[in-house]
């Protein structure tokens, strides 16, 4: 039977480093993912995916299983994190030069994808995260609840309206509505 994360993560901060190689395996992809589609930067992905594991070793993790799953506390600091790339304009700027000669640039210059990037950043945090975590990260409304912390209802009224602010701004971006279904 696997291992919870909260256990893992009682393991690794007794220093158990298979605990950790674990836990990172296990969430790492899903956080990077979750990054790229906020941020719409794999190179601020990869920071962010990275900073967060740094976080939760480091002497100052607030991690408290009382208050929620680990699971949801990692999205909270890689949304925090990213909340902070985002206030640093001129690092935003020096990224998005970056991506246009990213590895996964092809993907990332794709049109479409860099107007749901686009779109994706515009939108309030309460919507964008429920939009990555529904429709790109194919998250179930249970999961998502989790981890945002919020009832099922306030997932599906959140994604609702905020599937209605992404094809109204996807429109006027002359992008394909039909972008979410990728």
């Amino acid at each position: 039977m696997p291992r919870s994360d909260e256990e893992l993560y009682r393991l690794m901060r007794k220093g158990d480093q298979d605990a950790f190689a674990e836990l990172y395996e296990r969430r790492e992809p899903a956080l990077y993912r979750y990054a790229l589609h906020t941020s719409g930067s794999s190179i601020v992905a990869e920071e962010v995916a990275h900073e967060v594991f740094v976080q939760l070793m480091g002497a100052g993790a607030r991690f408290d299983e009382r208050r929620g799953s680990l699971e949801s506390y990692l999205y909270g600091v890689a949304r925090n994190l990213i909340r902070v790339v985002r206030r640093q304009g001129p690092v935003e700027e020096a990224i998005d030069r970056a991506v246009e000669h990213d590895i996964l640039g092809d993907l990332i210059s794709n049109e479409t994808m860099a107007a749901l990037h686009r779109a994706l950043r515009e939108m309030p945090d309460r919507y964008r995260d429920v939009v990555i975590l529904c429709d790109l990260e194919e998250r179930s409304y249970e999961d998502v609840a989790r981890i945002i912390g919020h009832p099922i209802g306030t997932v599906r009224s959140r994604l609702h309206r905020a599937r209605a602010l992404l094809s109204a701004k996807l429109k006027w971006l002359n992008a394909p509505a039909e972008v979410l279904s990728r």
